[in-house]
């Protein structure tokens, strides 16, 4: 079954993502399994359209500083095609999600919705390296450790302030690396009760 187009518009993105239907009762590493296992099935359920090699993995939000190594509690490539820059991706989203405890998708639309109409993608990154004055080796056009791509999304628990995990899928177009987690997750919530 085809993913949809998520939401472009940064407050229904996090409305969504911070509601009770995104909110797990409680995440262990049976979840994190759950979840990871699902999402590569629905992955590998994709039609050829959609459908690439891509990396899942999941992280527990415990490093207490950027050089902290992240306990990752599930990590899993969907089929042969992955590469060593999926990695890189997963790292650059996860850093974004638990910086700004929000999915990168919602981060992107955020800077889309500041500039003008009909940014560039690049326009876009470089407006994010700016305004966050972020670290950037290739003269501020992309963020050094940051991804504003699709794909990272936060863990969170109910009555636990903040979020306790981060998944994230990388290789897929970005929009579709978010909308299969949000569905996927949406899913697992509900199955919890």
């Amino acid at each position: 079954m085809a993913l949809p187009a998520p939401s472009t518009d940064p407050a229904v993105l996090i409305a969504q993502e911070t509601s009770d239907e995104c909110t797990f009762r409680s995440f262990t590493t049976e979840t994190a399994w759950n979840l990871g296992t699902a999402l590569r099935t629905r992955l590998l359920s994709l039609p050829p359209s959609q459908r690439k090699p891509a990396l899942i993995s999941i992280a527990l939000a415990t490093a207490t500083s950027s050089d902290a190594p992240m306990h990752i509690i599930f990590q899993s490539a969907t089929e042969s095609g992955t590469v060593p820059d999926n990695e890189v991706w997963v790292q650059r989203k996860r850093n974004t999600v638990l910086r700004w405890g929000l999915s990168t998708w919602a981060m992107r639309m955020k800077m889309v919705a500041g500039l003008n109409t009909g940014a560039t993608a690049d326009e876009i990154e470089a407006a994010f390296v700016k305004k966050y004055t972020l670290a950037s080796t290739n003269g501020g056009a992309v963020a050094d450790e940051y991804a504003i791509h699709g794909g990272g999304f936060p863990i969170r628990v109910r009555g636990v302030e903040g979020i306790v995990a981060v998944v994230v899928v990388s290789g897929l177009k970005q929009e579709d690396d978010h909308q299969v987690v949000a569905e996927t997750i949406k899913e697992l919530v509900a199955s919890q009760g």
